[in-house]
Formats: structure tokens, C-alpha cells, sequence
């Protein structure tokens, strides 16, 4: 397994790659599912099983795989196992707390919800210290609560803020400039802030990537992580006696209707 192509929604995709002889004539060949095993025989796979928590899953039990000329690439589905009904497709499906091996990587499955209904997951290296998080936080921001609460949100925020500060995270979209300038709206006199929007400014102007960004460097200028902060209280007429969680609705609201 070599690359993680998607992991910022309850589905991930894994593919890996390995060379293979094909025959001149052959541009490209699809196998199903139940022709894996047949296949997995020509080559030596880097991983053949993701083990963790007294199991093992077999790639060749839940991987698609299609042959071209000079490559054989293999996917399988990974998501959440609250929305296996909704969500047709899932070949693994994992729940909050589970652990299980990555390319020799400790991964721990984290259920993130309030950007969906179901449960959006997210995925921790602990050896690594970083964080996959998907659409639920984002650099100076968090998911917009498509069919979440803003309680879920509240929750599966708190529930990643409890990692260490040095915690690499690794968002699924490139959002962070748009975001500085709605923190920096409801925040202006944030130092730290400041000089990481100039910073996030200067990156994109270079056509360079915003993303990871750190645990701390987000406590310090997220306002979805900072909804008790009296200045962004202000800002947003939020009454002192409103809890985090109706806080961190009203803030999303003024994020949505935002217009820089």
C-alpha cells in the first residue's frame, strides 16, 4: 500500500501498486471482486492483510482490482460501519475505537459526525501524530452541518482537540485562506492569527499548500474550536449564557453567510 487517495469523508479509498508483465496488446483489463485471489498469486503485495483489534482482513477478500501495461492497482472501500445501509460499496466497515495496522502504521478509527448524519470517521497515526479529518475540521474552521447537530460537531471536535498539540492535521479541502478571512472578521486583534493569515496569504499567492496545519496552531485561531472567547462572543452578539454547542451554531451560521 503505498498512498492514501481519499480520507476525508466516512469512505476512504486504499490503493496500492506493483509492477506486472502484461502482454503489448493488453491496454487494460478490469477483474471483479470475486477474481482477486487468482490475481494477488502473480505479485508480492507489500501488505496482504490490515490486522488490529483480533482480526484480520484480507486484501484479496475485499479488494477490486484492474491491470493495465505496467501497473496492477487494487481498491478497496473503507468507511464507517453506521452508514454500511445508507452507503452501498463498503468492503470494511469500521467503528470508533477500532485499531488495525497501515503499512507498519498504527491507525485508530475516530467517529467524527455533524458534518453528516451518519459517521463521517476520522483517521489518527498515533506514531506519526497526525490526523486525518476529513469535512470535519479544517484549518481556522470546521464542516458545514449538512445533516449534523451542532452538539455532534461540538462533539467530535472536542474529541480531536484532545490529541497533542503537535498533532499534524490533514483536512480534505484547501479552504484556509477563505477561512482566515472570516476568522479574522469575528477576531481582528489575534495576534497569532494575524500572522498565520499573512502566512496562509503568502502560500497560496506561491500556489502552495496551506495544509498540514498543526493542533495548536488551530486552538490559538479556529473559532469553532475557541466558542466560549469573549471577543468572538461579541462580535457575533452570542449571549454570555449560551452554551458551546449554540455558539458554535451561531458561528457556523455567520461562516455560511459570510461573504469576504
Amino acid at each position: 500500500m503505498q498512498n492514501i487517495s481519499k480520507a476525508s469523508s466516512a469512505i476512504s479509498f486504499f490503493r496500492c501498486s506493483r509492477n506486472l508483465a502484461s502482454q503489448p496488446c493488453v491496454r487494460q483489463l478490469h477483474i471483479r471482486k470475486g477474481l482477486v485471489s487468482r490475481v494477488m498469486k502473480l505479485v508480492s503485495s507489500p501488505l496482504r492483510t490490515l490486522r488490529g483489534a483480533g482480526k484480520s482482513i484480507r486484501v484479496s477478500s475485499f479488494c477490486s482490482v484492474s491491470s493495465s501495461i505496467s501497473s496492477l492497482q487494487i481498491e478497496m472501500v473503507i468507511g464507517s460501519a453506521l452508514d454500511r445501509d445508507r452507503i452501498p460499496g463498503i468492503d470494511i466497515a469500521l467503528k470508533d475505537g477500532d485499531k488495525w495496522m497501515f503499512a507498519g502504521h498504527e491507525v485508530h478509527v475516530m467517529d467524527t459526525p455533524g458534518h453528516t448524519k451518519g459517521c463521517h470517521i476520522s483517521l489518527y497515526f498515533p506514531g506519526s501524530r497526525a490526523i486525518f479529518s476529513g469535512d470535519t475540521l479544517f484549518s481556522l474552521s470546521c464542516g458545514k452541518l449538512f445533516e449534523g447537530t451542532p452538539k455532534q460537531m461540538l462533539a467530535s471536535l472536542k474529541k480531536i482537540i484532545s490529541l497533542p498539540d503537535d498533532t499534524s492535521i490533514y483536512c480534505g479541502h484547501e479552504y484556509t485562506l477563505s477561512n482566515s478571512k472570516f476568522a479574522l472578521s469575528i477576531e481582528p486583534n489575534n495576534q497569532v492569527l494575524q500572522s498565520y493569515a499573512a502566512h496562509v496569504a503568502e502560500l497560496r499567492k506561491k500556489k502552495l499548500p496551506t495544509i498540514p496545519t498543526t493542533l495548536k496552531m488551530e486552538k490559538a485561531c479556529n473559532p469553532f474550536l475557541r466558542s466560549s472567547n469573549t471577543d468572538i462572543r461579541q462580535a457575533l452578539g452570542i449571549s454570555e449564557t449560551a452554551d458551546e454547542a449554540e455558539a458554535l451554531a451561531i458561528i457556523r451560521e455567520a461562516k455560511d453567510n459570510f461573504k469576504a
